[in-house]
């Protein structure tokens, strides 16, 4: 019920009416001030309506609802965010800078479509801010979470529902069973200057823009923090949708949500083919300075959601998707210091120490200069006036400095001898344009806490609380020197260090023990190997299928291997030369550290190599990545769409849309026994379909 009038209900004496009329006229009030920007009453009179709502619901507790507008203003501190795994990952997208970039997307999505003729894009914004995956059950907002690494996020349902824009229940009587919203969290830049001014007043941190503003606010443990900030949210996607018919275009998608009563900016478009891209990213950044919000670029996406799943993804983004980020920003500062930063790997960086200065949203105060080289060959001084870029949440450069500004007194850079840090010998290779401190992880804490804070991280062993400023701690107090010693930790050390009680202490605890179980890519890629990403580690995995083989392997077997060349192979190898890095694995792996072979299944033949696979639904005993990993092991490919080349949909319980495109195209539909078997005998001896429960 909307009303359209503010006349109390025909029935005055009728608590129950009037808190029904309340409601529905509060919702209305928040949508027109928050999502058409077109306040409808009065401030005051809001209060008004929103005060007589709450005395109705203390003297008749009966009459709170979990859409009720009442129950945005925040509730008791959470201990942690739970974490949330996405049903349907929340990928990224593939970036554009030039013109060059967006006609060679036109034409790569034209050549999937097997097209000649212009093609329908969808183009709409891309916002700075959060992102986040609404859930919504028969219409009420049930569940929030971000969009952590794309597979797991954390659960801010609590926050979400103090987010006025973002509606608790969905408007009109027709509301699917279940659907997925994904979008952004923002903060527009009145509500942040708003809120840097009140941060002054208290003498409290500022923060650097709206973004930083946007996501602190949002991954506040207590709620009712959030409450007190004004965040938005634009709609711009969908995860799951159950009940209804998937509208037929991104357009449509968009449209629907809007009748839904969910936030969609309306600075979006159709159009056709890469000169309409180009069009569109040219008028928004004509009056991008003009927006209420900060953006670093656009989106185009093409607009038929039945081309969208033909042309699919690669790896972790859409093919039909691409992001076109607006140039870089600068702006001129002067050099006050140049000093060195050790990194994990031992990499030292000469960093200029900037007078602060507001560039591309932040302000700046270090910016990189990469290596010696890079000082030398720009030639910038200590004095010097600098024009510094930053583009989105890339680490600012120093890209020139200004000639006629320069001082008398400019002084050159010297790249020290020694590690600052450690005392250590600093290395240059004759083939390396980066020096490196000699100390490794056992003299030097700086490589000691970057190779700790990357073991830890979420796409390595993903210890849930082990962050940088309890690693530092531990290290500065010599309380751990390697990854192996994080696993002997006790209650009582954790809990005597600053800032841990011993409630935080046992979480930290009970993350490193939920993260012996891993996988074998992710315990390779977390052992920090110079040159060995994600992508490496997963093919060296695939490849060798246990850590014995990868500690085994010879420059010439490790050039086998899909993604490694000489240099990744020379690196793999001289780092398990090290017999301490040997004796690390071997410490870790003591420690309790395991992965599963295929989930028990010793897989020894590519039995799936050329095969494709699209997993859907909650599988009975494997997890997504579980799966995706016996799948990989055995050679064959997960994808995120199902196509007429998909081989394979290996569907659990509750599988949606893909399930119903595969029995469509006539795809081969496996359960989790079925896949087991595949994996064992291969296609020719396996049956080509099982049912799906």
């Amino acid at each position: 019920m909307h009303p359209d009038s503010h006349s109390a209900p025909a029935a005055p004496g009728d608590w129950r009416a009037r808190a029904a009329w309340l409601k529905a006229a509060l919702d209305r009030h928040n949508h027109a001030y928050y999502v058409l920007d077109n306040p409808s009453i009065p401030d005051a009179e809001y209060d008004k309506l929103f005060h007589e709502l709450q005395a109705l619901e203390t003297e008749h507790p009966e009459l709170v609802t979990s859409d009720s507008p009442t129950q945005r203003v925040g509730g008791a501190p959470l201990p942690q965010f739970e974490q949330v795994r996405h049903a349907i990952p929340m990928l990224s997208l593939g970036n554009g800078f030039d013109d060059e970039d967006i006609i060679a997307f036109d034409k790569r999505v034209k050549d999937g479509l097997s097209s000649e003729a212009d093609i329908a894009y969808a183009t709409e914004l891309k916002f700075d801010g959060l992102a986040i995956s609404l859930r919504y059950e028969d219409g009420v907002l049930v569940g929030a979470a971000t969009r952590g690494d794309g597979t797991t996020g954390e659960n801010v349902t609590a926050n979400i529902r103090t987010v006025r824009a973002i509606p608790l229940r969905l408007h009109g009587d027709k509301a699917p069973q279940v659907l997925e919203v994904r979008g952004e969290v923002l903060m527009y830049k009145n509500d942040f200057a708003r809120l840097n001014q009140r941060q002054r007043d208290a003498g409290q941190k500022e923060f650097a823009n709206p973004r930083n503003a946007a996501a602190g606010s949002l991954r506040q443990l207590d709620s009712r923090i959030t409450a007190q900030r004004t965040l938005r949210f634009f709609a711009y996607g969908i995860g799951v949708l159950e009940g209804t018919a998937m509208p037929a275009s991104h357009s449509a998608l968009l449209d629907w949500y809007s009748e839904l009563g969910l936030p969609v900016c309306k600075e979006r478009a159709v159009v056709q083919g890469a000169d309409g891209l180009l069009k569109f990213y040219h008028g928004i950044g004509a009056k991008r300075a003009e927006l209420p919000y900060e953006i670093d670029g656009v989106v185009y996406k093409v607009d038929r959601l039945d081309q969208q799943q033909q042309l699919g993804f690669v790896s972790r983004a859409p093919r039909f998707a691409l992001a076109h980020k607006f140039p870089a920003q600068e702006a001129l500062t002067v050099v006050q210091g140049i000093e060195v930063q050790v990194g994990r790997t031992g990499a030292i960086t000469p960093v200029a120490r900037l007078a602060p200065v507001f560039v591309g949203g932040v302000t700046v105060t270090n910016a990189t200069l990469h290596n010696e080289d890079e000082v030398r060959r720009k030639d910038i001084r200590i004095g010097d006036t600098v024009i510094v870029r930053r583009a989105g949440d890339v680490i600012p450069e120093v890209v020139t400095y200004v000639p006629e500004s320069r001082p008398a007194d400019a002084r050159l850079f010297d790249m020290p001898k020694t590690c600052p840090v450690c005392g250590s010998e600093i290395i240059r290779l004759d083939d390396e344009a980066i020096a490196r401190c000699s100390g490794g992880w056992v003299k030097c804490s700086a490589q000691r806490k970057g190779g700790l804070q990357h073991f830890a991280s979420r796409r390595a062993m993903d210890i849930e609380g082990l962050g940088d400023q309890l690693i530092e701690q531990l290290v500065d107090k010599n309380v751990i020197t390697t990854a192996a010693d994080l696993y002997r930790l006790g209650l009582t050390a954790l809990a005597e260090l600053d800032r841990m009680a011993e409630k935080s202490a046992q979480n930290v605890l009970d993350a490193l023990e939920k993260s012996k179980s891993t996988t074998l890519a992710r315990f390779i890629y977390s052992l920090g190997i110079r040159h060995v990403g994600e992508a490496t580690a997963k093919e060296l995995a695939r490849h060798f299928g246990n850590m014995d083989a990868v500690l085994a392997a010879n420059e010439e077997q490790l050039l086998e291997v899909a993604d490694v060349g000489p240099v990744v192979a020379r690196s793999i190898v001289s780092f398990f030369s090290d017999s301490l890095n040997v004796e690390l694995v071997n410490q870790l792996r003591a420690a309790g550290i395991h992965w599963s072979e295929g989930a028990g299944i010793e897989i020894q033949a590519k039995t799936l190599a050329g095969k494709t696979f699209v997993l859907t639904g909650t599988l009975p005993t494997l997890t997504r990545d579980e799966a995706a990993h016996m799948i990989e092991a055995a050679g064959g490919k997960v994808s995120g769409s199902v196509s007429k080349k998909t081989g394979y949909v290996v569907a659990g319980a509750d599988a949606g849309s893909k399930l119903a495109k595969a029995e469509e195209l006539g795809i081969a539909i496996l359960d989790e026994d079925g896949l087991q078997a595949l994996i064992k005998t291969g296609p020719q001896d396996a049956p080509e379909t099982a049912a799906a429960e």
